[in-house]
Parts: structure tokens; C-alpha cells; sequence
């Protein structure tokens, strides 16, 4: 007897198509999981019977249920627990890109005694041997990333709290300018104190938000903050506006008066300067102050400021290892900066003789068309926070495209109006937290997402 292969093929698609029966119990109205097959309708639709269900309700059963679904299940990022004596970030406790400077000690009579404030937070254990409750003595942004951390641990650890066996020092037990008597740092261990734990702690203690932790010592990890009113607390990537651009004419300009329009003197990747369009702000603030690096160079002088988290270039260009874009705050004395000698001749390797810092109001971030800039004669990156210059421009390739475009569609637009607001440009927000899902904290400056911590 001949076999209908058209309609056994159909049936054998219709078997191939239909989901299993666990995962359409899951998704199907009870009604229709239960009633007989003769009497099951999807809806109110009468003609839409039992036998033509499956392909309808395919979607819900590969989505719904365990298994791949739709959309793509965002798994946790694997920690890695710090070594003995390690610190991050990679830089002295009390330098911009970790918790900043020395503020001065904190006393019961002092003004700034009102800074602290106590934790009594259940799931912390406080060792207190003084019985003064001085160590639940703390800032604010200590007592938050604190409690945050407190959570973690208990996460990690079931059963297990975070306890804490210095907090604020009144009786100068520590070192000379300890963050200890200013309740901007604290010691902590795991509470059934096994040491094993440390390193893990010490991870959990970066993720929840501290701006330095030290694995000091087999018997504690130190974690530190950023003082409350710190201008470093509140630092970006950015120069000040006084910092002087070239324009195509030769002519000089102050950053803060760039306009949409204007031609800027910059370098490509191989250092060979070229003229690049003013295309926006990432940030533009006439008014807050901030803490500026200073990099001083001598034969020829020139002084480069800009904020710690921004990108400058530093290297040689004559030989195989190249130039490199690197945060202002890792430049060091005796590394070589990018030095322009003049509008039409190229970029020299400078060495830099000296760094210091400034406080300076106001800070403003230009973005070229090729992601450089040279400001007061020194070449650096548009970009800041995150420690590679190419991601971050091909990030910006559609802010590029619709300059571009502009360009094409209104070429006589008048190059004196610009239409950038005061604060970080909304772009440039939406890439930072982009980026914070899909890269670590460790990618990032510290100063660029304190604002997020």
C-alpha cells in the first residue's frame, strides 16, 4: 500500500515543532492542559482547535521553563580573591586615584566631630575593646559602602557576618595620618575569623564600593573612603577651561570657548598632527571645583592639567614600543610626553620633571572627530575613565557619524552657537553605565565612578 509521504512528513514536522509536555504545563492556561483534547480551544476562537496549538504556542515553550529562552541569562562575574599584601587600586592609599589625601584628625571636640556618624548595623560584629563605641564611629560614604559589604559577606558566606575590629581611632594607636582618625577607614575580618576567607573578603570588600583595600596582614583587611567633602570625591575626566587649543589658523582659544564648528590642531594614532573637528562636551561645568594633575616638562616647558582620570599619551615614538594612552594619575616623573614644536612641524618625546596638583574651577571634556587633542602644546586623549583610547573612540563612532551628517545636511550652519548644556552629555552617561555591566570596577579609574559608588 502506497504511504503518503507528503502528509507523514507533516506529521513528523508537527511531532519535531511540539514542546515537551513538562514545559507546556508550564506555559499553557490550566484549561488547557487538562481538558480533553476534543474540547481544548486557544481563546474564544472556535476554529482554532487542539491539533493547530503547537505551532502557535511554540514561542512560549522555548521561552518560558528552564533552558535557553529568549534573551541571553546574564550569569555573575567570577571574583577573584586578592593575594597577601596586595592593594587596589594599584596606587598609595592616600593619592587621587585611591581615597585621597589627609584631612586632619577628628577628636570629640574637634567641629568636624559631626562628620561621624554611628552604625549599629545587626549583621556587623564590632570588637569595641575600648567600650566607647568608637569603632561604629564613621563617615557617612564609609558607613554605606560598610553595610554594602556586610550584605555581600553573608551572601558569600551563610551564617557568616562581617566583623569589625577598628573603626575611628580617638586614642592615636595608628601611624602618623592614619585615615583611622578621620572614621575614613576600617578593619574588618569574617566573624568565625578564618583567615582562609580573607582574600575573598578582601574582593567583596573592591565590589562593594571602597575606594582602597589593603590585604595588610594575616589577621585583617584594611578598606578605606574618600573623604565627604573631597574635590577628589567628585573628580571626572576633564581639562580646565584655561587650557589652550590650536586652532586651524594658528590661532590660540581657550577650551571653554570652543564651539561646534572649530578646527582644532590633534594626531592620529602615528603621531603625525593634523586639524580635527570640535564636535561636543562630554562634560562641561563653568563652576565646580576640582583637583587637576599638573605634568611639567622642561626643553621645551610646557604644563599639561587635566584631571587624574583623564587619558594623556606617554611613550616614544621612535621606537618599536610606541606611544600608549595611560591615566594622568600613573605618569610619573621621568616618563616621555607628546610635545608639539610647532603647528606644522610634528610631536617630540618629551620627558616629563615634575607633578603636582591644583584645585581649579571649572572643567570641560572636548571630543575631537579623531578622539585627540593638543592642549597647551601637549597631546592627549579625548577620553577618560576607562584606560583604553581605541574602545573608547570607536564607543563615540556614532556621536562621529551624526557630526558627520549635520555636516552634510546643514553645512552653513553658524559655527558660534553650541547647544551643549552644563554637565556630563547624556551620551557619555548612558556608554558609563553600559560599560559598568559588562566590565569589572577594575576597568575603570576609580575617581570616574566614585560618583556611582
Amino acid at each position: 500500500m502506497p504511504i503518503d509521504r507528503t502528509v507523514k512528513r507533516r506529521q513528523v514536522l508537527l511531532f519535531q515543532r511540539q514542546p515537551p509536555s513538562n514545559v507546556r504545563s508550564q506555559c499553557l492556561p490550566k484549561a488547557l492542559v487538562s481538558a480533553p483534547a476534543s474540547e481544548k480551544r486557544v481563546g474564544q476562537h472556535p476554529s482554532i482547535t487542539r491539533e493547530k496549538t503547537p505551532l502557535l504556542l511554540t514561542p512560549c515553550g522555548l521561552a518560558c521553563g528552564p533552558g535557553r529562552g529568549y534573551g541571553k541569562r546574564r550569569h555573575p562575574k567570577k571574583l577573584t580573591p586578592l593575594a597577601y599584601k596586595q592593594f587596589i587600586p594599584n596606587v598609595a592609599e592616600k593619592t587621587l586615584g585611591a581615597s585621597g589625601k589627609y584631612e586632619g584628625k577628628i577628636s570629640r571636640n574637634s567641629e568636624r566631630f559631626k562628620e561621624l556618624i554611628p552604625n549599629y548595623n545587626p549583621d556587623i560584629i564590632f570588637k569595641d575593646e575600648e567600650n566607647t563605641n568608637a569603632d561604629r564611629l564613621m563617615t557617612k560614604r564609609c558607613k554605606d559602602k560598610l553595610n554594602s559589604l556586610a550584605i555581600s559577606v553573608m551572601n558569600q558566606w551563610p551564617g557568616v557576618k562581617l566583623r569589625v575590629t577598628e573603626g575611628w581611632d580617638e586614642d592615636g594607636h595608628h601611624f602618623e595620618e592614619s585615615l583611622h582618625y578621620e572614621g575614613r577607614a576600617v578593619d574588618i575580618t569574617t566573624s568565625d575569623r578564618d583567615k582562609s576567607k580573607y582574600g575573598m573578603l578582601s574582593r567583596l570588600a573592591v565590589e562593594a564600593g571602597f575606594d582602597w583595600v589593603y590585604y595588610e596582614s594575616k589577621a585583617h583587611i584594611h578598606c578605606s573612603v574618600k573623604a565627604e567633602n573631597s574635590v577628589a570625591a567628585k573628580s571626572g575626566g576633564c581639562f580646565p577651561g584655561t587650557g589652550m587649543v590650536t586652532l586651524e589658523d594658528g590661532m590660540r582659544k581657550r577650551i571653554q570657548d570652543l564651539k561646534v564648528g572649530d578646527r582644532v590642531f590633534a594626531a592620529d594614532e602615528n603621531g603625525n598632527i593634523l586639524v580635527s573637528d570640535f564636535i561636543m562636551f562630554i562634560d562641561h561645568d563653568p563652576s565646580t571645583r576640582r583637583q587637576f594633575i599638573v605634568i611639567e616638562t622642561s626643553e621645551p616647558v610646557s604644563k599639561l592639567t587635566l584631571t587624574a582620570a583623564h587619558l594623556v599619551f606617554i611613550g616614544n615614538l621612535s621606537t618599536s614600543l610606541g606611544i600608549k594612552a595611560t591615566f594622568a594619575s600613573n605618569v610619573k616623573p621621568g616618563d616621555t610626553v607628546l610635545v608639539s614644536e610647532g603647528t606644522h612641524k610634528g610631536l617630540k618625546s618629551v620627558t616629563v620633571t615634575r607633578i603636582y596638583t591644583e584645585e581649579i574651577q571649572g572643567s570641560f571634556a572636548p571630543v575631537t572627530a579623531h578622539g585627540t587633542i593638543l592642549v597647551d602644546q601637549v597631546l592627549a586623549s579625548c577620553y577618560a575613565v576607562i584606560e583604553n583610547h581605541k574602545w573608547a573612540h570607536w564607543a563615540f563612532a556614532p556621536v562621529r557619524l551624526s557630526h558627520k551628517l549635520m555636516t552634510w545636511l546643514f553645512p552653513a550652519r553658524d559655527s558660534n552657537v553650541t547647544f551643549q548644556e552644563d554637565g556630563i552629555h547624556w551620551y557619555s552617561n548612558i556608554l558609563f553605565h553600559i560599560g559598568s555591566w559588562f566590565l569589572d570596577r577594575d576597568s575603570f579609574h576609580p575617581l570616574g565612578i566614585s560618583h556611582l559608588s
